[in-house]
């Protein structure tokens, strides 16, 4: 349930951001029309001036501002789809980063405290160390300790067992992941394929294969490629980070795992 409310949160906050985009793109829109307007008159008043100084004065435009018009150039239909599959990508990127931040343990620190106590011959401790650990690792020796009584062939059953479930939950979202990395260039080829069917409409209504009539179409079939080739590269990155993330967590447990089996069997030996 907090997972999903993580979620949730992090989809609604991006979300705003897409609307705090759109709106910030209309009052520029107007205050563009109302900027033209000034600079007309001011063209009639000053007549003599010269054409290069008009020029000059015209600041470029920032990427972000680009960025926007080429967004909305490309049209709603399939642009907005691509950006939905950003935004669900990257809060669900965000959520496993974060969980897999949180999950990682120094597990050398731990194994220590876990062998005194167990030297010690204080099982006890040894469980309220690892139940006062935060991290998968501690949760796989809590649940190897609870079985110590029972000897320590149920012991590693459980650890190979509870260990398969904590590698499912550290998996968990990341097929989602690569959902939107493969659906976000559809999407874009799909928008390519509409904006040249636009394209051929617009030939066959014009009965010319003038550049001016086929622009348009074009341009949206070139757009929503670009713009879902970028979305697949960007949510490609975050998905190799965290497979990474998943496999040295997972090498972790399996390592420690053995260390934990060695001090078990060095105290039964005893």
């Amino acid at each position: 349930m907090k997972k999903l409310i993580a979620l949730l949160t992090i989809a609604g906050f991006m979300t705003f951001g897409v609307g705090n985009l759109f709106a910030q793109t209309e009052e520029n829109v107007v205050a563009s029309s109302d900027s033209n307007a000034v600079v007309v008159e001011e063209a009639v008043v000053a007549v003599e001036q010269p054409v290069e100084m008009i020029v000059e004065s015209e600041e470029p435009a920032t990427f972000h501002e680009v960025l926007k018009k080429q967004f909305i150039d490309g049209g709603p239909e399939f642009m907005g789809i691509v950006l939905i599959c950003l935004i669900f990508g990257l809060a669900i990127c965000i959520e496993r980063i974060i969980y897999l931040t949180l999950s990682t343990t120094n597990t050398q620190k731990l194994l220590e405290k876990i062998e005194t106590a167990v030297r010690n011959n204080d099982i006890e401790q040894a469980k309220d160390i690892c139940r006062n650990t935060r991290g998968p690792v501690a949760s796989i020796f809590y649940q190897g300790l609870l079985r110590y009584d029972n000897g320590l062939e149920d012991v590693e059953k459980s650890l190979v067992s509870y260990g398969s479930v904590v590698t499912g939950r550290l998996e968990s979202g990341v097929s989602w992941i690569g959902l939107f990395i493969s659906l976000a260039p559809m999407l874009g080829f799909m928008g390519t394929a509409v904006g040249m069917v636009m394209a051929f409409d617009d030939i066959a209504t014009a009965g010319d294969m003038s550049p001016t009539i086929v622009a348009s179409g074009m341009k949206v079939a070139l757009l929503t490629t670009i713009f879902g080739l970028i979305v697949a590269v960007i949510l490609q990155i975050f998905y190799n980070f965290i497979i990474s993330k998943i496999d040295g967590l997972v090498n972790d447990m399996e390592d420690s795992t053995i260390t934990f089996m060695d001090i078990l069997s060095k105290k039964a030996k005893k």
